[in-house]
């Protein structure tokens, strides 16, 4: 059986966790602190797991620079949950923001004003999204699954990478092209919200900075689009301006932690932004799901059901590794550190083109998931790769099962010393492979 140290991991997620985390994991599995309780034990109502929640929340706010203006909640159902989360509560929103303008020029005539919104929500109401991969498709079509029986099609799909180039998830099609929903102020409409997925992991396509098209405009209020970022596979790999964005998300399994729970960081007036359920019932909309709704858990410190306490420590205990680690750079330093890492792994598949293939848009290609195809993706090559890496401890490369091929994932927890054995291998495998051009008909 391999010492841990032994095997080098480069899974999707779950991911790899520092080994000194696990390890204290471990001890607080069995007696959190000389409690004789384990921190799975311990009741998430306890003082013990409120400080928990406060010391995580204070890391979390440190690494990121997270502005007072924001909300972090802990919650359940990962990314996936939060496609169906961000629907019905910034839906939510968009009515309490049409709700107060159509009282405030009808008074308090409540008939007219839910016939006013229901009006508005059937002929006016738009989401957009930025489809770039397919975590972002998966979002889009969440959004349209729950609106169907409304009956109109109110998803923008504003940009769809496949519809460019190869017609595969490789790029980011440039600004200039994306239909985002036209703004009040030129006879358009308001969307709820514009989401984007800021790295794909499956099909390896990462924003590299924040879309200029998604700033902010201060002397047109009114035309405000709330930006939404699922950061479930990047978060904690890079700094991020919190600042622009109403909501950003993430599962912690790939940067942050363990499975079971998710982060969710918000702007504190959305919060406060939200109609009676009723209101939403008489104009036609699901009032957002006590376990998806963001005001409840904000209000309730993310307790309003059993939390697992215990992943929130982990996560805590990661954060609190990086800002040990990075000191005062805090994410400077991760940054570097991934940017690193990710140059080396594409730097040697770069010197071996006629047996590695990777994303063709060098601009957009993921720092944290590195996908690519073995001479062309020919099946016995690729076969052939893994069981080669297997051998060498070099484990979870396989791609994900949508597209095949193989992916690198590049996350904070794997180390120097690791990379440097994949690179190796990477050049080793390919002086002794055939390349593309020599396979003929095979």
């Amino acid at each position: 059986m391999p010492d841990r140290s032994a095997v080098a991991y480069f899974g999707a997620g779950p991911a790899p966790l520092p080994t000194p985390v696990l390890e204290r994991g471990a001890e607080a599995f069995v007696n959190f602190e000389n409690t004789g309780l384990s921190l799975v034990e311990i009741s998430h109502r306890s003082q013990t797991a409120n400080n928990i929640l406060a010391d995580t929340k204070a890391a979390l706010t440190e690494l990121l620079g997270i502005p007072n203006s924001h909300d972090i909640l802990f919650m359940h159902g990962g990314g996936s949950g939060e496609f169906s989360a961000v629907v019905f509560n910034m839906i939510s929103v968009w009515v309490e923001k049409r709700r107060r303008e159509a009282q405030k020029d009808l008074g308090g005539d409540e008939d007219k004003i839910k016939e006013r919104v229901g009006k508005e929500l059937r002929h006016e109401l738009s989401l957009d999204y930025l489809v770039t991969g397919s975590w972002s498709l998966k979002a889009s079509q969440e959004a349209a699954n729950l609106l169907a029986p409304l009956g109109n099609n109110f998803v923008n799909v504003a940009v769809d990478s496949r519809q460019t180039g190869s017609g595969k998830f490789d790029n980011i099609p440039p600004e200039d092209t994306w239909t985002l929903t036209p703004p009040r102020s030129k006879g358009g409409k308001v969307a709820a919200f514009v989401y984007y997925c800021d790295n794909e992991t499956v099909d390896g396509v990462e924003f590299p900075h924040f879309p200029d098209r998604l700033k902010k405009s201060p002397q047109d209020p009114i035309d405000e689009i709330p930006v939404v970022a699922d950061m479930s596979s990047n978060l904690l790999s890079r700094r991020v301006d919190v600042s622009k964005h109403a909501v950003i998300f993430g599962g912690a399994q790939k940067n942050i932690g363990i499975t079971d729970v998710t982060l969710v960081i918000v702007r504190k007036d959305l919060l406060s932004t939200h109609p009676p359920p009723s209101f939403l019932h008489a104009v036609g909309v699901w009032s957002p799901p006590t376990i998806l709704n963001w005001p409840i858990v904000a209000k309730n410190n993310s307790l309003y059901n059993t939390m697992p306490i215990f992943s929130i420590w982990i996560a805590g205990e990661v954060m609190r590794g990086l800002l040990e680690t990075h000191k005062t750079r805090q994410l400077a330093g991760q940054e570097e550190l991934a940017n690193s890492k990710a140059e080396q792994i594409y730097g040697a598949l770069d010197r071996h083109p006629d047996v590695y293939q990777t994303v063709a848009n060098r601009s957009v290609r993921s720092r944290m998931n590195i996908c690519f195809r073995v001479c062309g993706g020919d099946a016995a090559q690729e076969k052939g790769f893994l069981e080669n890496a297997e051998a060498q401890l070099l484990q979870g490369l396989k791609g994900h099962r949508s597209v095949g091929g193989i992916r690198i994932s590049n996350y904070n927890a794997v180390d120097l010393s690791k990379i440097k054995r994949l690179t190796a291998f990477l050049e080793d495998f390919a002086s002794r492979s055939r390349p593309l051009g020599a396979l003929g008909n095979h």
